[in-house]
């Protein structure tokens, strides 16, 4: 997620685009190579910003236009996620790992529990 995205953005302050530009561009490439897969929470604006030595107004630029390029979808205080995928074996996969957790942190397991009981899983098939 929020460290995936941070791995794999830098702005170029030589380009002659436009940073909000530069990153609009580059995680439309990283949904398209699967690196961001649909579903996947995005930084907040903040954190992007901070991350990037941006103005916040530029990374809420990035985001408004990916929102209306419907690649982004935004959930009010839950933040902004990944709309737009390949849709493929990866995007379901992670629709599944993410239900799983979902439905694991209800019933009160903790995080450390919860890919425990993946690896058991993984090794018992």
């Amino acid at each position: 997620m929020t460290t995936t995205l941070f791995a794999h953005l830098q702005v170029d302050p030589a380009s002659d685009r436009p940073p909000f530009e530069q990153v609009r561009l580059r995680i439309i490439e990283l949904i398209a190579d699967g690196t961001l897969l649909t579903g996947e929470r995005l930084p907040t604006v903040r954190a992007l910003a901070a991350h990037l030595d941006l103005a916040p107004n530029t990374v809420a630029k990035t985001y408004r236009e990916l929102e209306a390029a419907g690649v982004i979808e935004t959930r009010g205080r839950q933040g902004s996620f990944i709309k737009a995928g390949r849709h493929d074996a990866q995007d379901a996969g992670f629709a599944a790992a993410a239900s799983y957790v979902e439905t694991a942190r209800e019933l009160g397991l903790d995080d450390d529990t919860i890919v425990s009981m993946v690896a058991r899983a993984l090794r018992a098939t």
